[in-house]
């Protein structure tokens, strides 16, 4: 005999009334964000981690990560195979090709979330909110201008949890670094792409900046409202913003 339950897709609030388990005790949206160098791509792999050592199974998700495509890699060495967030990606119709498949997908990690569009961030909340998925996403709040990218506002108004990595980064001057700098020929940048790849490795203390190249520096606000890379940068000059 066919059950006459709807599925959670089909009508969320005739399963609320039908007693539907999965809808009470629903899925969570967590946000978890700071910036380069915090360490939010090895909390994403250790939150893998952990919930799948719980027998729990997961999709991992990233976008323009340093390894290339399809890998979500840390600077600790850490890596692991990623599905590759473009464009034009649905998640929500990924997950539900999976489930077609009859493969569980308990959970979703996500990273480099701010570099999502809008509306997968939307296809996330409807995720959690109608198919009990948890989606845990980490990523920067706001670009090389101050400026929140539009994703992470997304994130900020839509999570349950918005979290700050806790790892403190130290800008060169010793203070807790917060934003994060593109330099661009041995200048900071004030205008330009929102998203633009660049070197993150690059150590400007040993001098490790060559020209026409772009690299990204953390710096705390007082250092990145005035422009100020540091004493190396001083040096040779370059306090020019671009």
């Amino acid at each position: 005999m066919t059950s006459s339950v709807p599925t959670l897709d089909e009508d969320p609030s005739a399963c609320v009334a039908a007693g539907d388990s999965r809808l009470r005790r629903g899925g969570s949206l967590k946000f978890f964000y700071g910036p380069m160098d915090c360490g939010k791509s090895t909390l994403a792999l250790q939150m893998d981690y952990n919930h799948a050592r719980q027998g729990r199974r997961g999709l991992v998700l990233t976008t323009i990560d340093r390894a290339g495509p399809g890998r979500l890699s840390t600077r600790i060495g850490l890596g692991k195979e990623a599905v590759e967030v473009g464009t034009d990606l649905d998640i929500r119709g990924l997950v539900r090709q999976r489930w077609a498949q009859g493969i569980r997908v308990d959970y979703l990690i996500c990273d480099e979330a701010s570099f999502y569009t809008v509306a997968q961030i939307e296809q996330l909340a409807d995720l959690v909110d109608t198919s009990d998925v948890d989606v845990y996403a980490f990523g920067l709040a706001t670009d090389f201008r101050t400026s929140l990218f539009p994703a992470a506002q997304r994130l900020f108004e839509l999570a349950d949890e918005v979290t700050r990595v806790q790892v403190e980064v130290l800008c060169w001057c010793g203070r807790p670094g917060l934003l994060n700098a593109r330099v661009v020929n041995g200048g900071i940048a004030r205008e330009g792409d929102q998203v633009v790849i660049g070197d993150t490795d690059a150590d400007p203390a040993a001098g490790d900046t060559t020209a026409d190249d772009v690299r990204y520096q953390v710096l705390c606000r007082r250092h990145h409202r005035v422009g100020d890379l540091g004493p190396t940068a001083r040096a040779e000059g370059q306090l020019r913003l671009v």
